[in-house]
């Protein structure tokens, strides 16, 4: 009864089940080679007991502070929910926390929140970079501070770091081919923002049609943004160009629904009018009025590789040699391409 009035250590859970501390500590961390009865039996005493870690001592001790920052450009997509969820399954075994910083896609708060991150003494970082093209000035201020971290989704030219992300140029490829093998002859495209990965489904977009003697017509391509908004914007613009397309390739999942949008307030049909195939197969795809054909990115497997990769650069405790890991992406066929 005493010991549950006061603040509970390790010591006390050791000298009330008669082990040594380390092997409480080694059961509370889920590390080490103990039995699993006695790591069952600290579990429980410690949860009798309301045991709970004291972070400062320990991070004083082992000089990290078992947390890993992960920056995203938006909090809203639910890709990159699905990228924040794997990360933190991910991590949680070997005892981190991982706190999420978003940028709305600003480079400028990208740079703040990731100085934010460091001044928390973060053990590493996961970035989802919006940086101008060769902009190397914050992967240079993380690397003077020997703080590891890995790229996901977005590769930077030049950042010394892994990289986990789609295959982009197949993501426009087997969307593409996809629409010719469902009939379509006129194919758009709805570009995303100006990054590197809509540069490279655009190309894979391009490369598609020319492998099947189509043109990519530049009226055809509009340019537009990552949500639902522009995908609309985008939508209404390709409905005023004649003929108007039979088949489009959009950027992302919200552009698809957006584009599905503006397709249906016009009076046309999808597929029967105008197939729509999107990118990243979010968890609500399949629940639309119109059940979304898209290509699934592997959102869950990325985060879960990059959170393996800077964990394996945590526990190294030196620098290693970056790796390059392109999740290959799957076409998931629904109602907006089934005619």
């Amino acid at each position: 009864m005493i010991l549950a009035a006061m603040a509970v250590t390790m010591l006390d859970i050791a000298r009330d089940l008669k082990v040594s501390v380390v092997t409480v500590s080694k059961a509370l961390r889920n590390q080490g080679r103990i039995s699993a009865a006695t790591r069952k039996r600290v579990l429980r005493r410690a949860k009798e007991l309301h045991y709970q870690m004291n972070w400062v001592a320990r991070s004083l001790v082992t000089r990290r502070t078992y947390t890993i920052g992960l920056l995203l450009p938006d909090f809203t997509h639910p890709f990159f929910a699905e990228i924040a969820r794997a990360v933190a399954q991910t991590v949680r075994p070997h005892g981190y926390h991982v706190i999420i910083s978003y940028f709305e896609e600003d480079p400028e708060l990208e740079r703040s929140e990731a100085d934010s991150l460091l001044a928390r003494q973060v053990d590493g970082l996961i970035i989802a970079s919006a940086q101008p093209v060769r902009c190397l000035e914050l992967f240079r201020r993380i690397h003077d501070r020997n703080v590891p971290y890995v790229l996901i989704d977005r590769p930077i030219a030049g950042a010394q770091a892994s990289f986990v992300g789609a295959d982009n140029h197949a993501i426009g490829r087997l969307a593409t081919e996809h629409l010719i093998a469902r009939g379509c002859r006129c194919i758009a495209h709805l570009r995303g923002p100006e990054i590197g990965i809509s540069d490279e489904r655009f190309e894979g977009y391009r490369r598609a049609l020319k492998k099947h003697g189509l043109r990519a017509h530049a009226r055809y391509v509009v340019g537009g943004g990552h949500g639902d908004e522009s995908g609309y914007d985008g939508m209404r613009r390709l409905l005023r160009v004649r003929p108007i397309p039979d088949g489009v390739f959009c950027y992302s999942d919200p552009v698809a629904i957006g584009a599905i949008k503006a397709i249906l307030e016009a009076g046309l049909k999808v597929p029967g009018d105008v197939s729509v195939v999107g990118a990243g197969n979010v968890h609500y795809s399949d629940q639309l009025a119109v059940p979304l054909t898209t290509v699934d990115q592997g959102a869950c497997q990325m985060g879960a590789r990059a959170a393996e990769l800077l964990m394996e650069r945590i526990m190294l405790k030196r620098s290693t040699r970056p790796k390059k890991i392109l999740i290959s992406p799957k076409l998931v066929e629904r109602e907006s391409t089934r005619r």
